[in-house]
């Protein structure tokens, strides 16, 4: 449960979560790329990245001079199966 919580903080953040639900539609992206999507520096999207990869739920590549981002589904998967977990004893209570 302590890798969920891990996770749970990381999009517990409106703009770390707006990156994610932008990787998850449109695919892996540059910061600077990403960059260009928010009102951010390079720098703080980067420190937003490193917290989402940290959890997890991203994961990073160099391809060439330019750092790209992915979603990592599985992490998300596992997160969604505390969700589930949770949600059934709720039901039950």
């Amino acid at each position: 449960m302590a890798g969920a919580a891990i996770v749970f903080a990381a999009l517990g953040d409106q703009t770390r979560l707006s990156l994610l639900q932008r990787l998850a539609q449109d695919g892996p992206a540059s910061i600077t790329t990403l960059a260009a999507d928010f009102d951010l520096t390079r720098q703080g999207v980067t420190n937003h990245l490193q917290v989402l990869a940290s959890a997890g739920v991203i994961d990073g590549q160099r391809s060439g001079r330019e750092h790209v981002w992915a979603m990592n589904p599985e992490r998300l998967a596992q997160a969604m199966r505390h969700i589930e977990t949770i949600s059934r004893g709720w039901d039950s209570a």
